[in-house]
């Protein structure tokens, strides 16, 4: 079975359609968090996760605080106006599906979170210390996580050492270890690509291949500032980060 791995939409609905456009056929969605914050199109990117086949989400950081779980006092002045902007632009039904995600879930032998399974919600899994502190919050062999908004492996080795893997797109890469992966991000990349970032797991060989897309950033830096969202998201955008 395919399954698509993606986080951190950031409702850049450009970016999320390129990425569907890219990753061909799969059978299974699983989604980390962050469909929303930042970006133009919240509505838009809800209602297109909706449609994906065997969708799997959690709640992300930017979703718990449009639906105010989590106060907006949390992020910077641009995050924060982009998030009461974007309330406005969304359903009453994309808001319920907001509020229906769980904050961690466990699927096979994976641990799903936005943060980490210590902190689903705001923990920033990057920095080897970190990531061997997480390990003791799981009992899969692996973790999929987001929020940081870049693709990486930690992988917890057997003389009880710490590696990071950085991926570039095209690399497939197939666990032994315990390890904490992070897709990278669809809508707002911040490794210095500003590519849309994401992962295409093949559960019958067990691989994980990191995907990148290039998507019209110029698009989306137009809608952002026609929503009146702060002009910030939109210059960050091309420099992915």
């Amino acid at each position: 079975m395919r399954v698509l791995i993606l986080s951190d939409i950031h409702s850049n609905l450009t970016a999320f359609e390129a990425v569907l456009s890219d990753a061909g056929h799969f059978e299974k969605t699983i989604c980390l968090g962050d469909v929303v914050g930042y970006g133009p199109d919240p509505e838009e990117c809800v209602r297109l996760l909706l449609g994906l086949p065997n969708l799997v989400c959690i709640m992300g950081n930017h979703d718990a605080a449009v639906l105010n779980v989590i106060s907006t006092g949390h992020f910077n002045p641009e995050a924060r106006k982009a998030l009461h902007q974007q309330k406005n632009l969304m359903s009453d039904e994309a808001l319920e599906f907001l509020a229906s995600l769980p904050e961690k879930l466990t699927f096979g032998d994976l641990t799903l979170a936005h943060g980490s399974p210590r902190d689903p919600i705001w923990e920033y899994v990057d920095k080897g210390r970190i990531a061997w502190e997480v390990f003791e919050y799981f009992e899969t062999q692996g973790t999929l996580v987001g929020h940081t908004h870049t693709p990486c492996i930690f992988i917890e080795s057997e003389d009880f050492k710490m590696r990071l893997l950085k991926p570039k797109s095209g690399d497939r890469w197939i666990p032994k270890e315990r390890f904490i992966l992070n897709p990278g991000s669809v809508g707002q990349p911040r490794d210095h690509d500003p590519r849309a970032s994401y992962v295409i797991w093949d559960t019958e060989e067990n691989s994980f291949l990191f995907k990148r897309v290039h998507y019209n950033i110029s698009e989306v830096a137009n809608r952002i500032q026609q929503r009146g969202i702060p002009s910030l998201q939109a210059k960050r955008l091309s420099l992915g980060r």
